[in-house]
């Protein structure tokens, strides 16, 4: 969610249409997925009562011929993998041997690829296991109580600042992100050159009360990313492994780290199978495969509404609120959402997961974001029940 210029990456070279890549060709078995040994159930391909896979197919023939940069569509329905196709697109990807490069990438189920802000939602269950272990005591807790080493920057206002403020974004400092990363005037990216992420945070101005308004912060983060550092002994990264990937048989990842600590705002690569993972997670109430990974009330209490926040959205702990038409109906989702298109969306109403990565990271035209919810929207409408 963080708004950057592609051109900043590219060297001043614009996104350019896609209508000449290469993409997967038809196969007979479109969008049937292939049995892995990852813990997925496969939904029969003969059975048509979960989704509409010649629908599905077709849009996905139809993103091919306009040149969507649309890299992956996974659909889970009744705790089943029922529709998976991968394309080829240009992606940033690291570089060969240093910084980011730009590359035409055929993806498939193996492919690492950059969640982006879709790390927060997986962030917020971290905290959640942390809280649920008792190494976190309280999302109430005074956030300085965590950084007792920063008290020369608190002040009556910023002592209001609790955990919670942080995971629904609503403390209230001063924050410009907007911007393009490689701009003067944008705090996520000075924060990352700071020589400390959370004093740098935690320094800025009060701009109104914590807890009274939205406002998109992913120097949160950083704070939420060291608060579980404290509290567990372990980077954030480290932490979600051990208690949260493994358990869901979630490996290989890739979770950047800044001077030390988790990139908890960004930063983390997962395959598209396994992002389909953490939404089903979420649609269960925490458990998978009978085991409880996230206790039933953190992930009730992080994907219910705490704050408006965009675009008719609303805000959790760290987690996005829509809704959306289905057919006949208007059903309500809960989304992470990451920059450039990188989304799962849940709709418990539906028994439905929709997975979606894409590299549309800096084009945040009409069109772009058209094709983006586009998906979404062709997905609830091959639903036969909705």
């Amino acid at each position: 969610m963080q708004r950057r210029r592609f051109a900043s990456i590219l060297g001043g070279t614009a996104i350019a249409s896609l209508a000449g890549v290469p993409a997967y060709a038809e196969e007979a078995n479109c969008g049937v997925p292939e049995a892995r040994d990852d813990g997925w159930p496969i939904a029969s391909s003969e059975d048509a009562s979960l989704i509409d896979r010649a629908a599905l197919c077709r849009m996905a023939d139809g993103l091919m011929a306009s040149g969507a940069n649309i890299h992956s569509v996974l659909v889970v329905r009744a705790g089943q993998l029922v529709f998976e196709r991968y394309f080829t697109g240009l992606d940033v990807v690291p570089g060969f041997l240093f910084g980011r490069r730009v590359a035409n990438i055929a993806f498939d189920a193996a492919t690492l690829h950059d969640v982006m802000s879709v790390s927060k939602s997986v962030a917020s269950l971290s905290i959640g296991i942390a809280v649920q272990q008792g190494l976190v005591r309280s999302i109430d807790e005074p956030v300085f109580s965590f950084f007792p080493e920063l008290s020369d920057l608190r002040t009556p206002e910023k002592d209001r600042i609790l955990l919670r403020h942080a995971l629904d974004m609503t403390m209230g400092l001063q924050w410009i992100e907007a911007t393009p990363a490689t701009g003067e005037d944008n705090d996520e990216s000075r924060m990352h050159v700071s020589a400390d992420q959370c004093r740098y945070v935690l320094g800025l101005p009060v701009v109104q009360p914590a807890g009274q308004a939205f406002h998109y912060n992913t120097g949160a983060l950083a704070l939420v990313s060291a608060v579980v550092r404290k509290a567990t002994g372990r980077p954030l990264d480290e932490f979600a492994r051990a208690n949260l990937f493994e358990p869901l048989v979630i490996s290989p990842t890739q979770w950047r780290r800044v001077r030390g600590d988790t990139d908890a705002g960004g930063g983390l690569r997962l395959r598209p199978r396994d992002m389909a993972k953490i939404g089903q997670l979420v649609l269960a109430g925490g458990r998978w495969n009978a085991r409880q990974i996230v206790s039933r009330e953190w992930v009730e209490a992080s994907t219910s509404a705490k704050v408006k926040a965009s675009d008719d959205q609303l805000y959790g702990y760290l987690w996005w609120l829509g809704r959306a038409r289905a057919n006949k109906r208007v059903v309500p989702w809960i989304g992470a959402l990451g920059r450039g298109g990188q989304s799962i969306r849940i709709v418990p109403e539906l028994d439905l997961v929709v997975v979606v990565t894409a590299g549309y990271y800096q084009d945040y035209s009409p069109k772009a974001f058209q094709v983006q919810f586009g998906v979404f929207r062709d997905v609830l409408r091959a639903v036969p029940d909705a």
